[in-house]
């Protein structure tokens, strides 16, 4: 519950359009662990609006739609036994894995839009 503020606060600046870029999100997606009135008036009290999932109620928030994009990705990394599982110490040859892995990925979505 305390790292709340601190995930906001480590929002980059967003490069959009003219002006002085936005620090903060319109809106913020979260899971039930994040319901909470504290949270839901410190995201309010920045002027971000709050799209918590609420604890023992039906799934509304529309959560699911954005989150899935996320997971499924994951999930291709995952396919990568040297993604799934960390065998090097170091972190750039790990770096380096992670980007072949997207990599494969694109290059997959490229070959099937062609087909």
């Amino acid at each position: 519950m305390t790292q709340l503020d601190a995930l906001v606060a480590a929002i980059p600046a967003v490069r959009g359009r003219l002006g002085r870029p936005r620090r903060r999100p319109a809106s913020l997606y979260g899971d039930r662990a994040y319901d909470s009135r504290p949270h839901r008036d410190s995201l309010r009290a920045l002027g971000i609006k709050p799209r918590l999932a609420r604890r023992g109620e039906a799934h509304g928030s529309g959560l699911g739609a954005v989150r899935w994009v996320v997971e499924r990705t994951l999930s291709w990394l995952h396919r990568n036994r040297r993604l799934r599982v960390r065998y090097e110490r170091r972190a750039d040859i790990h770096d380096a894995f992670l980007k072949l892995g997207c990599i494969l990925i694109c290059y997959k979505a490229l070959v099937a839009s062609f087909c």
